[in-house]
């Protein structure tokens, strides 16, 4: 028998078999901060230049639809409280200094949600202040974990796994050489890590990373707890958007709870009181 019987003749055999080795080597070489291997097929700077498109085509649309608050007191609220924490995130992370850091607020108070995407780009719904009544130290808390998702490249895990699910446009673009293909691939998997929920790992993860930032930026440790105390009450009535992408079982509070005497001892006097410029997107 030839050799030619044993290499696979097909586009779609040659395609699964270059995809098998692009995963091979790049997930092989990435973990994430706290040394887990992670599943990427696109690159965190990569995600980064994707996600700043996917943003500003999310952003545009809601200020078309007239959806982005404008209020100065909310504004400087989210803009002073997101600072303190990007400047312990930037401190912790010096390679997140370049990111283009801002924050959409959004007029929508039915929606208890907030996210970050690779590069800084976050966004707040006005329904975690009108359904939760949160404290500073409990938005901290939110804002914490989003940040830490961006900064341990979950949402470069998120658009590889959309890219996974929409394999075909990756192997069109890898067997033919057509860059395009492959890049309008990344472009939809911008889009769609918007919307597909992080892994309980990559939430964990969150947890731990994002209660140290806000206790470095000054923000009370304890308030992990109470913030999930009040998402739990709302989950009871209401669903909530925030819990449905950000799965919460049993143990999260205890695990957060353990983490605090931890926290206490990080003595954050010394940077609290300094505030990263954070652009508030209008």
């Amino acid at each position: 028998m030839s050799l030619k019987h044993f290499i696979p003749q097909s586009n779609t055999l040659r395609n699964a078999a270059v995809i098998a080795l692009l995963l091979t080597a790049v997930t092989a070489c990435t973990t994430s901060p706290t040394g887990r291997s992670q599943f990427m097929l696109i690159s965190p700077e990569s995600a980064i230049v994707e996600s700043r498109q996917a943003y500003l085509s999310t952003v545009g649309q809601l200020n078309k639809e007239d959806k982005l608050v404008d209020d100065p007191r909310m504004a400087d609220r989210v803009a002073t409280i997101t600072g303190r924490l990007v400047t312990e995130a930037i401190a912790l992370y010096p390679d997140s200094a370049d990111w283009e850091w801002s924050v959409a607020i959004i007029d929508d108070d039915e929606t208890v949600n907030a996210w970050c995407m690779a590069g800084g780009r976050m966004a707040a719904y006005t329904g975690l202040f009108e359904q939760l009544q949160l404290t500073d130290d409990e938005f901290a808390q939110i804002m914490g974990h989003e940040i830490s998702h961006a900064l341990a490249n979950h949402t470069a895990e998120r658009m590889s796994r959309a890219m996974a699910i929409n394999v075909g446009v990756l192997a069109a673009g890898v067997a033919s050489d057509n860059h395009v293909a492959t890049l309008a691939g990344a472009a939809l998997a911008a889009k769609l890590a918007l919307e597909l929920p992080n892994s309980r790992v990559a939430e964990s993860e969150a947890d731990e990373i994002g209660i140290e930032l806000a206790t470095r930026a000054g923000y009370a440790p304890e308030a992990a707890v109470s913030l999930w105390q009040k998402m739990g009450g709302l989950s009871e009535s209401r669903p909530a958007e925030f819990l449905s992408t950000h799965p919460a079982p049993e143990n999260r509070q205890a695990a957060l709870s353990a983490l605090v005497p931890e926290m206490r001892a990080l003595n954050p006097q010394a940077r609290m009181a300094k505030v990263t410029p954070i652009t508030i997107v209008r």
